[in-house]
């Protein structure tokens, strides 16, 4: 018969000996040595030894040889010493001579141990994700979890921060992705969009006079998925209205130094900023990981008088010359290892890598036939003797995201990493638009962002390329963890901005009427900024993918293997809402 629990099975110490307790869980490991049976019995809270020997009654013997791994056991029994205590168990002090036991539940074969990391692949796993949670790794990362949203609202509160819940079914907004549409059937032939993030209403709220704005919400992304990136997402979302940019980063760094403090007991110090352009010239990418060296080096002048066919047409095409240096490299670095770095950066555009081994009478590799003269480039390149130099000649839109994520993939390779070690920065001065393959404007973030005041009056003008954006980003350990940034909050500007954009008025007051009608009715200046929360968690962790800190997560092609979404629907639910399948399953 089920009893209440009186003891959790990791809470037990020797301030509890000789205590008649009731434990419940899960048994992890199982032994019999004859006339002795041991079970270890787990729950989130850690694990306790159960002992049934010649103390224990005839019928609790009996019941425990008939426990099997990670069956569902009721306890109830003493407290006692350990004979030998388990120094690597929270409770090793102490066991529990069983008086009863029950089993409550047994179980079908498992697909694959508990114990330890799971060695199973990861689609068992996420197919028997009941299973897969059991496991304390897993269980550990959903109580940090819970522990950041914790800290993030209380931090908050005392920031004053009101938390408003925004819609869930709404319309497209401009988030960059495409969006996840629900059909309605009241409004046949009309969709709602999930959103991509609650960017409007946030905006309005600040119009409403709501002040400080909080939310942890949910938002949907219908786009290709990678490891830290899902098709539903958490974040912590900020909007603070009469915000400076200085503002909203006091305001951020606050919450992350809590959330850092609660969850990990860490102090962290000053976080500095770095301009766009700084951090793409010396890392390749607007996401630096700080943690090690290695930067990036513009190796375009050393090589300006090179005639090797890969350095010369990239350089008359107008391109960049990019590299940075392995120290003490050109020993241990076989022509596999540099055959498959070459692959890695081919998966950004690259055409390929020029490596070079420096000894002291040369440079050897494909390099070393690019340098017209060795000690300038050597000079360059900060590189010695005994270092391996890594260039890309390319494309900056090819050259730095190919070379910046190779710097982080070899940093990782040869453990150059510092282990349990948090680099922040904030990414600041981001150019307010780019240009897409046809020359036409578009937003680097979202067409909300104000440029810098100084440089309004470039809209619409030959300048309007030099606009910065009154945008952040904070970066930690090379993860985007958070973004945002001032909005425009003056109709007339923000339609200056849908001009550039080529967006007429039409389009924009069907897009975006209910957000331009309420900037026009006395919208105080505002910013704010979304926390990646899954990231943030995978961080506090050092967890390897955003799906290990996601209770129920989706696969890289966006399908839970645990209940088998998507499905398919009757046709007549179909019906229903005015809607019908192009495609057979």
């Amino acid at each position: 018969m089920l009893t209440r629990r009186t003891h959790t099975c990791g809470s037990l110490r020797e301030s509890d000996i000789g205590a008649d307790v009731v434990v419940q869980g899960w048994a992890s490991a199982v032994r019999d040595r004859g006339g002795v049976s041991f079970v270890v019995l787990r729950d989130r809270h850690g694990t306790v030894q159960i002992t049934a020997d010649e103390r224990s009654p005839d019928a609790a013997r009996e019941a425990m040889k008939g426990v099997r791994l990670e069956y569902v056991v009721q306890v109830r029994g003493e407290v006692v010493a350990r004979y030998r205590p388990n120094a690597d168990m929270a409770t090793g002090a102490v066991e529990i001579i069983a008086r009863e036991v029950e089993i409550l539940s047994g179980t079908r074969p498992m697909p694959f141990r508990l114990d330890g990391h799971a060695d199973a692949h990861e689609e068992t796993r996420l197919r028997h994700r009941y299973l897969d949670l059991r496991r304390p790794e897993l269980q550990h990362n959903l109580v940090v979890r819970h522990q950041v949203m914790l800290a993030a609202r209380k931090a908050l509160a005392e920031l004053d921060f009101l938390e408003i819940e925004t819609p869930i079914l709404t319309r497209a907004t401009p988030e960059g992705a495409r969006d996840y549409l629900v059909p309605s059937r009241v409004h046949p032939g009309w969709w709602y969009a999930l959103p991509q993030s609650p960017q409007i209403f946030k905006q309005i709220l600040m119009v409403a006079g709501m002040d400080r704005y909080m939310q942890i919400c949910r938002c949907f992304r219908d786009e290709d998925l990678r490891v830290d990136r899902q098709p539903e997402f958490t974040q912590i979302d900020l909007e603070v209205s009469f915000a400076t940019q200085d503002l909203i980063l006091e305001l951020s760094e606050s919450l992350i130094r809590a959330v850092w403090q609660a969850v990990l007991g860490r102090e962290i110090g000053p976080i500095g900023r770095m301009p766009y352009a700084e951090a793409i010239a010396r890392f390749g990418l607007d996401a630096p990981d700080l943690r090690f060296g290695m930067e990036l080096v513009d190796l375009g002048p050393a090589l300006a008088e090179s005639t090797f066919p890969p350095v010369r047409s990239a350089l008359d095409a107008g391109g960049i010359i990019r590299g940075f240096v392995l120290k003490g490299g050109a020993t241990g670095n076989s022509r596999k290892v540099l055959d498959a770095w070459t692959a890695f950066v081919r998966n950004y555009g690259m055409g390929g890598l020029l490596w070079g081994k420096v000894a002291a009478d040369k440079i050897s590799g494909p390099l070393g036939k690019a340098i017209p003269e060795r000690e300038a480039f050597l000079a360059a390149a900060g590189a010695e003797d005994g270092d391996l130099v890594l260039v890309g000649a390319g494309t900056p839109g090819t050259v730095n995201p190919g070379m910046g994520r190779l710097r982080v993939h070899v940093a990782k390779e040869k453990d150059l990493i510092p282990e349990d070690t948090f680099a922040f920065t904030w990414i600041v001065d981001f150019p307010l638009f780019e240009r897409t393959d046809e020359g036409a404007l578009t937003s680097v973030h979202h067409p909300f962002t104000a440029p810098m005041p100084e440089h309004v009056d470039w809209l619409g003008t030959d300048k309007v390329d030099d606009i910065l954006s009154d945008a952040y980003d904070l970066v930690c350990n090379g993860l985007e963890m958070g973004g945002g940034s001032i909005r425009i909050h003056r109709e007339d500007t923000q339609n200056r901005i849908f001009d550039s954009l080529g967006i007429e008025p039409a389009e924009a007051q069907d897009r975006f009427g209910w957000l331009l009608d309420a900037l026009a009715h006395g919208a105080p200046p505002h910013g704010g900024i979304a926390f990646g929360l899954d990231r943030m968690v995978m961080l506090l962790t050092g967890a390897a993918s955003i799906r290990d800190v996601i209770a129920f997560p989706k696969t890289t092609s966006a399908q839970c293997l645990m209940s088998g979404a998507p499905s398919g629907v009757p046709v007549a639910d179909l019906d229903e809402l005015h809607v019908a399948n192009t495609k057979q399953s």
